[in-house]
């Protein structure tokens, strides 16, 4: 159930994430409430899934697997084109991520 909060978190966020650049600098009321409810919301599963999960490996995951896909939901919605060194950095961030799941021992296997 972890991971299912987990995801929850990152979508949440996701969804706030997007809002925020929609909202244009809360000058939109809708996409401003999106922001507000999709981060609380995110921060709320969140911290379920830390009910199990480790700080710094919850965090880790969430943050890394968000940036990939604001990224390219940067992409798709906004047409926001990441430059070769973003998408190193991002390939970087995805392989820190695996190593975490399936190297660490502060994650539950």
């Amino acid at each position: 159930m972890k991971y299912v909060y987990l995801l929850l978190a990152i979508l949440f966020e996701i969804i706030g994430t997007s809002a925020l650049q929609a909202s244009a600098q809360f000058t939109k009321w809708k996409p401003s409430l999106l922001v507000v409810l999709g981060y609380a919301s995110a921060f709320f599963f969140l911290s379920l899934s830390l009910r199990s999960l480790q700080l710094g490996v919850a965090y880790a995951i969430w943050s890394g697997v968000g940036i990939v896909i604001i990224i390219l939901a940067g992409i798709f919605l906004f047409k926001q084109i990441p430059d070769t060194p973003a998408i190193i950095g991002m390939a970087l961030i995805v392989i820190g991520v695996v190593v975490i799941n399936l190297f660490s021992k502060t994650t539950s296997h």
